[in-house]
């Protein structure tokens, strides 16, 4: 069978606390769209890392469909990419070589990566370099809200970057446009490649609602 590795990777920081309760309710909605379609739920293992000073592992790489529920982000501490990255290149890396060990063949990995502010630890370019540099470099998608730098969200992305529209006056809005962009992409995605027989191609909106489509080209 084959397997999409797909990973939300999530501030953590103290300035998401006022958001933090609506981006857990965007997860929950992704779980229950897709742990609940048995196309999709059978090709897609999601994984959930949070970060903000440190970086931890709420839920290891698993089928939506054995859970009930997705462990909470809790706010707090600075927002920090570096660790985020070095856990994330390791998941990474474990998890292909045990679907791999079950006899699966493993698409590229999908992660979604949202922050709301600027990185406080300057070295976050070497984890994220590496990660890169793996043979399983993932497609990252990158959301920026709030206080997040626009250069240093397009600089994450490798697939797609967007940053929440300044007429958003709250970013809770653009949080679950983010759930429903988020959704709407693997559901498509995944379903798509079943029906027409073929490995799956990554579709995203050009634009989500609430967000603006930050060009990568200049990089």
């Amino acid at each position: 069978m084959q397997i999409l590795p797909f990973y939300a990777v999530c501030d953590e920081s103290g300035s998401m606390s006022a958001d933090i309760d609506t981006l857990n309710k965007a997860l929950f909605d992704l779980h229950q769209e897709i742990s609940t379609n048995p196309t999709i739920a059978d090709k897609t293992r999601f994984g959930l890392i949070g970060f903000s000073t440190d970086a931890h592992e709420l839920q290891p790489l698993v089928d939506l469909s054995d859970l009930d529920e997705l462990p909470a982000l809790e706010a707090s501490g600075l927002t920090s990419f570096g660790n985020a990255f070095g856990l994330l290149r390791q998941a990474i890396d474990r998890d292909v070589q045990a679907l791999k060990a079950d006899g699966h063949d493993v698409y590229r990995p999908v992660v979604f990566f949202l922050s709301d502010g600027v990185p406080t630890d300057s070295d976050w370019d070497r984890p994220y370099q590496e990660l890169l540099a793996s043979s399983f470099r993932p497609h990252i998608i990158a959301f920026g809200i709030g206080q997040a730098d626009r250069s240093v969200i397009a600089r994450v992305a490798t697939f797609k970057a967007f940053m929440q529209d300044e007429g958003t006056a709250n970013p809770a809005v653009a949080l679950r446009e983010f759930a429903a962009s988020l959704t709407r992409s693997i559901v498509r995605s995944v379903s798509g490649a079943t029906e027409a027989g073929q490995g799956m191609s990554l579709q995203v909106d050009d634009h989500v609602p609430g967000f603006t489509s930050v060009s990568l080209d200049k990089l």
